[in-house]
């Protein structure tokens, strides 16, 4: 008898049926355990409900940058609130977790990516307003450590961003460009990551200096970003307006989902998304 037919023949494949009951194998999923720092921000609390209402997540603490003082305050982020350690200093942060998810500012950014690299922690860094210089650091730290790094999160805009690509490789440099983004009064940063990574996209396909962007600040606006092409005979518009924070927060927790499998390197959302 051929030896291969009859193994092939009587071993049960995936999906057959044994006893009436189905054999198919379902890979565990682990829990991934995580550091919110910027917790109380509009991202961290976001990403904090979110986490919670996902059994694939424990969200070990929050890292709220406050002033410390002499008694644990959950107003200046310290102490616990909803049952969750909070602290203002990363290094404070007691039990084992798996990555930081970071939503702060640059200086804080830096900070944190020196620890979680002390500390061999993956991260994931939605900060934006980072200078060239503090870039150049995270990219060095994830010679060491696994670090998703983008100024948005959102599956829909890594989205944008391939049309962004392909219209600036198809139309050419026969049409103008200009980029219009518009955020909530408290955004402290502009143009937006966002805006600048689009205008970086378009430079590195037309080979083109300068891409004027225009950035407007005003009420509550989550975040409204739209590039024009303009040509001789036709006008172009690829735009995308987020309605939630939920679309970066949950981005957020699929790039740290990723992140964790990985040993180390320097990650885009378009490695999380497959793109």
């Amino acid at each position: 008898m051929n030896r291969l037919r009859y193994f092939n023949s009587t071993c049960p494949r995936k999906g057959d049926r044994l006893n009436g009951k189905s054999q198919t194998v379902q890979k565990e999923t682990k829990m991934v355990k995580i550091v919110v720092s910027g917790a109380l921000g509009r991202m961290g609390k976001r990403i904090t409900e979110l986490a919670r209402k996902d059994a694939a997540f424990k969200v070990v603490a929050g890292v709220e940058l406050k002033a410390p003082s002499p008694k644990p305050s959950p107003q200046r982020g310290e102490g616990r609130v909803r049952g969750m350690e909070m602290t203002s200093d990363l290094n404070q942060v007691k039990g084992g977790y798996d990555c930081i998810i970071e939503f702060t500012n640059p200086k804080a950014t830096i900070e944190h990516v020196k620890i979680a690299k002390e500390r061999k922690k993956a991260m994931v860094i939605g900060t934006t307003g980072l200078s060239e210089k503090e870039r150049a650091i995270i990219e060095e730290a994830a010679e060491s450590i696994p670090i998703v790094f983008s100024p948005n999160m959102s599956v829909a805009v890594n989205v944008f961003f391939s049309l962004i690509e392909k219209a600036a490789k198809t139309l050419g440099k026969d049409y103008s460009v200009s980029i219009k983004e518009a955020h909530h009064i408290h955004k402290k940063d502009k143009p937006s990551g966002t805006a600048k990574l689009m205008a970086n996209i378009v430079k590195e396909k037309l080979g083109k200096t300068d891409v004027p962007i225009e950035s407007i600040r005003e009420n509550e606006i989550v975040g409204d970003h739209d590039i024009t092409f303009e040509g001789k005979v036709d006008t172009l518009k690829i735009s995308h307006s987020a309605r939630t924070r939920d679309i970066f927060a949950l981005g957020a927790l699929k790039a740290a989902r990723f992140v964790v499998e990985k040993s180390k390197g320097f990650f885009s959302m378009s490695d999380v998304l497959g793109m």
